[in-house]
Formats: C-alpha cells, sequence, structure tokens
C-alpha cells in the first residue's frame, strides 16, 4: 500500500520535485558561482563593472591571482593548511578506524555513551569546543602549536570517520573473520587482508570528510594558532576585516575547486561502495 502510494506521488508531482529542487539548488549555489567570475576582475573592488557584463576582454586578468601566488602570507597560509588537514586527517583515520571497529564489536561495553562522546564536536557549537581547548591549552602549553592545532582538527575529523567506517562494516560479514582465525590467521593479518578492503572505501570517504572539516575550519585557529600559523581561511577573514582585497575572491575560487574535487571523489567512494554492498 505504501509501496503504490510513493509511486503514485512520483508519478503525479515528480516535475514539481525536480523543479524545486534545481530552485533550491540554483538558490544555494549562485551566489558561490558568483565569486568566480568576480576573482578576474582587473579592477580593485568587488564589483561586477559594465565592461565584464559585457564579455569585454580587457575586463578579465589573472591580476589576483598572480598576487595569491606571489604572496608570502597566502603562501603560508596554504602551506600551513594543507599541512595541518594532512596529518590531522591522518591521525583521524587510524582513530577513527580503530574507534569504529571497537563500536561494532558485540563485547563493547557503553556503545551509546561512547558513540556520543565521539560525536560531541559535531552537536556542540564550535565556539563552545574552541573556547573550551583554549583555557585547557594555556594550561598545559599547547597554546600556539602545531601539535595543538592538529590534535583539535583530529577531534574534529574523528567523527566523520567513525561513521563512515561503522556504515561500511554495516555491509561486514563477521564470519568471513571467525573463518580466518579458525585457519590460523592472526588479527593484523585478518584485517589488512579481509576487513580492511571491504571497509576502505568508507575508510577513505571519512577521511576526504576530515580533511575538508580541517582544511575550511576558522574558529579554532583563530582561538588557538598565533600570527605564523594562519590558514587559508583565517587569513580570508583576516583580509575582510582588515583590506578588503580581490586577492580573497581568488583564494575563494581555488578553495572552491579543492572542495568540489573532493565532493567528487566522496561521491565516486561512496557509489563504489554501494556497489561492494550489491545495491
Amino acid at each position: 500500500m505504501i509501496d503504490t502510494i510513493e509511486k503514485l506521488f512520483y508519478n503525479r508531482f515528480n516535475g514539481l520535485v525536480k523543479l524545486f529542487s534545481f530552485g533550491v539548488f540554483f538558490f544555494l549555489v549562485l551566489p558561490i558561482l558568483i565569486l568566480v567570475p568576480l576573482s578576474f576582475n582587473s579592477g580593485s573592488f568587488f564589483t561586477f563593472t559594465p565592461e565584464m557584463l559585457s564579455l569585454d576582454p580587457d575586463a578579465f586578468s589573472l591580476r589576483w591571482y598572480k598576487e595569491f601566488l606571489n604572496s608570502p602570507s597566502w603562501m603560508l597560509a596554504v602551506k600551513n593548511s594543507f599541512f595541518i588537514a594532512i596529518v590531522s586527517s591522518f591521525f583521524a583515520i587510524i582513530l577513527g578506524t580503530i574507534a569504529a571497529l571497537g563500536l561494532n564489536s558485540e563485547k563493547m561495553p557503553f556503545k551509546n555513551l561512547i558513540m556520543i562522546i565521539i560525536i560531541s564536536p559535531m552537536i556542540v557549537p564550535l565556539i563552545i569546543v574552541a573556547a573550551g581547548m583554549y583555557f585547557f591549552y594555556a594550561y598545559t602549553g599547547l597554546l600556539g602549536t602545531f601539535t595543538g592545532l592538529i590534535i583539535a582538527h583530529v577531534i574534529l575529523g574523528i567523527p566523520f570517520v567513525v561513521i563512515n567506517v561503522l556504515t561500511a562494516l554495516n555491509s561486514y560479514d563477521k564470519n568471513l573473520t571467525r573463518a580466518s582465525y579458525s585457519l590460523g590467521a592472526t588479527p593484523i593479518f585478518t584485517f589488512l587482508n579481509i576487513t580492511f578492503p571491504i571497509i576502505r572505501p568508507g575508510i577513505i570517504s571519512g577521511g576526504l570528510f576530515a580533511f575538508i572539516t580541517s582544511f575550511d575550519e576558522v574558529v579554532i585557529i583563530i582561538f588557538l594558532a598565533n600570527p605564523e600559523q594562519t590558514t587559508i581561511p583565517k587569513q580570508m577573514f583576516s583580509g575582510l576585516r582588515e583590506q578588503i582585497s580581490p586577492t580573497i575572491l581568488a583564494a575563494s575560487s581555488l578553495l572552491l575547486l579543492v572542495s568540489i574535487i573532493l565532493l567528487i571523489s566522496i561521491q565516486y567512494l561512496q557509489k563504489r561502495n554501494a556497489q561492494l554492498k550489491g545495491y
């Protein structure tokens, strides 16, 4: 009965649903896409000039991209962003995968409580997390250090890894592990040769989400970093407050490109994971 109602609804309102979805997508994405042509503006302000609207070639320039690539402060921000994001994602993948394997075990006590603690950084407002870390780091001497920043970003990235790995583990047949043990295989051999290949798409997806979270994060950086540890989002935030330069638009366009590439990669991995499950 429910399936019949769903089919009738889909057949009758399919066009309307698609039109509404396209309208929402257009409304959300259009403000972001406007940044791209603005970043090629040859002027010194965030405006569409009449020449740009008429597609005059002289109105477009790579001036602000060259400014971005030749700026020591921006290059330092790029270096710090990739360093923090890559290292924190690496540790988030390791710790998140271990946590997910533990939570997937039938013998794990207090599963719900542990899960709530792990995903709490996704629920608690980020400014509260940053403020708490600030006072803790000031007491422990981690304030203004890359170690402290990486630990903070690992904490933010672990929930994404845990959720994605647990999703992958839902399709994992535990009889494979039992069969491997019965044949004399060690736990490490079993994980590397049986478990890991099956849950690998979930691990990679979680790692990419952790990377995006770290790469785009600004609140914790503002609270915990020193001036030499600026990242791209922090440099953009500071630039909007101190000097409004179209270089920020060039940085935003490049950041958008990185995000699109990562999201496409995540979508591909999710489809591959679904294929492995036989959906």
